[in-house]
Parts: C-alpha cells; sequence; structure tokens
C-alpha cells in the first residue's frame, strides 16, 4: 500500500491595507499558523471520496461551491496521469470559513501539497502558486495572490496589486485577537461603498486612501523593530480612515471599542467589512485575557487568537 500523502497550510488575515489596495497602496498580511488545515491522501479500493466537516462524498458529486476544489483535484490527477486513482481525501481544519482568513487558499495549498508527497514529487514555491491559483481563480474569479503567498509561507507579505507578493521582515511578540461581528462581511458591497467616495467626493476619498497607503508603509518599519505600541496606534488611525470610507459597521465599532477600552494596543476591521471579522493587538497574556472577555461581553459571535514569538 502507498504511503499517506499529507499537505498542510493555515490562514492568513490583512493586518492593513484594506481598500486601498485595490487603488495601488500596499498591504500587509500576517500568517495565522494557529489556524491550520491538514490535507491527508490514502489509497483505498475503489471509488474517489472527499471527507471534510462541510462535505463527505464521492468526488463527482462536488459542486457550487467546492467546484473550485473538485477541478484543482482532478487537474492534479490529469498532472500525475492517475485520473481513475481510488483514493480518500481527508481535509481537517479549524480555519473559520467566510470570515476573510484565505479558507479556500489554505484548501488549495495543502490539497496541492499533499498530492505531491503521495506521488513523491519535489514542488518548488512557484509550482505550489500556479498549482493553487486554479481553484483561486474559479472560486473567487479574479485573485490578486495574497491569500495564496501568505496561507503557503509562515512569513508576513506586502503586496502590491500586479505586483509579486514579496515578504517582509517580520519581528513580533504579541498575540492578535480576531473577534466575529455575527454578521456576513460583504466586500463587494463594501468595494461599492467606497468607489462611490471616491466618484462623489474625489479629493476626500483619495486622501483617505493614500493615509492608509501611509500607514501602510510606516507600520512595515514597525513590525520589523517589533513595535507593538507603534502597530496598534497605526492600526487606530487606519480604522479611522476606513470608518470615514463608510466600510465599518455599527457592530464592528462596539468590538472595537470593547478591546480597546480593555487594554488592547490597537484595534480595526479586517477584510471587506461592512460585518465580518475585527483585530486587536495585545502585548501579553494578561492583556489578551481581559480583551478576549471585552469582545466576548460585547457580543462576539466567535473569538480566535494568534501568538507571534520573537525568536530573533
Amino acid at each position: 500500500m502507498k504511503k499517506p500523502g499529507i499537505g498542510v497550510s493555515h490562514a492568513k488575515v490583512i493586518l492593513l491595507g484594506e481598500h486601498a489596495v485595490v487603488y495601488g497602496q500596499p498591504a500587509i498580511a500576517l500568517p495565522l499558523t494557529d489556524l491550520a488545515m491538514t490535507v491527508k491522501i490514502e489509497s483505498r479500493e475503489a471509488g474517489q471520496v472527499v471527507l471534510s466537516q462541510s462535505y463527505q462524498g464521492p468526488l463527482v458529486a462536488m459542486a457550487e461551491v467546492y467546484e473550485g476544489i473538485r477541478q484543482l483535484i482532478n487537474r492534479l490527477l490529469q498532472h500525475f496521469k492517475s485520473d481513475e486513482m481510488p483514493f480518500t481525501m481527508t481535509i481537517t481544519s479549524n480555519i473559520p470559513q467566510e470570515r476573510g482568513m484565505g479558507s479556500s487558499a489554505a484548501t488549495a495549498i495543502a490539497i496541492v501539497r499533499a498530492f505531491f508527497d503521495f506521488f513523491d514529487e519535489s514542488l518548488s514555491k512557484q509550482e505550489l502558486q500556479r498549482w493553487a491559483s486554479i481553484e483561486e481563480a474559479i472560486t473567487h474569479g479574479s485573485p490578486s495572490g495574497l491569500d495564496t503567498a501568505t496561507t503557503a509561507h509562515d512569513e508576513a507579505v506586502w503586496f502590491i496589486k500586479g505586483q509579486q507578493p514579496e515578504k517582509i521582515d517580520m519581528s513580533l511578540d504579541g498575540t492578535l485577537i480576531l473577534a466575529d461581528t455575527g454578521i456576513q462581511g460583504q466586500t463587494g458591497l463594501a468595494i461599492s461603498v467606497v468607489r462611490e467616495h471616491l466618484t462623489n467626493d474625489p479629493e476626500v476619498g483619495q486622501q483617505h486612501i493614500d493615509k492608509i497607503g501611509e500607514i501602510v508603509k510606516a507600520t512595515r518599519e514597525a513590525i520589523a523593530e517589533n513595535n507593538l505600541a507603534k502597530i496598534g496606534h497605526f492600526m487606530n488611525e487606519a480604522q479611522k480612515h476606513l470608518s470615514a470610507l463608510g466600510i465599518s459597521h455599527p457592530k464592528l465599532d462596539e468590538l472595537i471599542m470593547a478591546a480597546r477600552h480593555a487594554g488592547a494596543l490597537g484595534a480595526k476591521l479586517t477584510g471587506g467589512g461592512v460585518g465580518g471579522t475585527m483585530i486587536a493587538i495585545t502585548k501579553d497574556d494578561e492583556q489578551t485575557a481581559r480583551v478576549i472577555k471585552a469582545l466576548e461581553d460585547a457580543g462576539a459571535q466567535e473569538v480566535w487568537t494568534q501568538n507571534y514569538t520573537n525568536d530573533k
């Protein structure tokens, strides 16, 4: 019996730069390695079966939201000249779906790695990105590449639209807290809101976009210096501009203020906005515990944490 193939990946979060990145400004994404994805491929006697939290059944029956995954698996089977190979694929994940944390990209990365491990073939970073982009292009239409770059590697990513994602120096010793408002984020709607601001009041709208870009550039240095206080300040400043662009939400504002009042160094929305998820940064366990309790008391539907350790 052939040995199983194993592939792993993790979630990501946009620290700063959402929406402004659409207009040529940089964005910074951080890996969330504590929110992990594992894919295991094993031989079986007959059939091609996929087992995950949200889908259990034959590969041929996967449809709709799973179409990108089905297409990716089929392309990989063709690549390895094993179209009819019987297998069981088990997908294990604690990455929340549809919360802007790169769940679909993480799934694609882990599947590609599992297949190449199963067939004992080497896989370069470029090949990994190319393969994963198949699923992302089908699922999201026109992916930026930010999700696949960050979910594949344990490093912070600097991203400018139209350019290759770039690894940035990361020296952090703190905790990132993520809290779900329970309100479905609406990225498309939020993009339209920002566009409307830029159309009807272009001078003021562009000022907010440019200010976010300046904040992102300054934050890059703060991340390298492990200056959590500066990072928190920049997060708060970015939230002002995102709110002015109309993409915050009363529930986001409530959670953000709860986190700040409990001692978070900074807090803001992350991702599309108009609902969805917010993030906060803390410096120690005591501060983290206070902020988590405050978020739960304020009605956060779910809270996740990512601890970063400065090993330098």
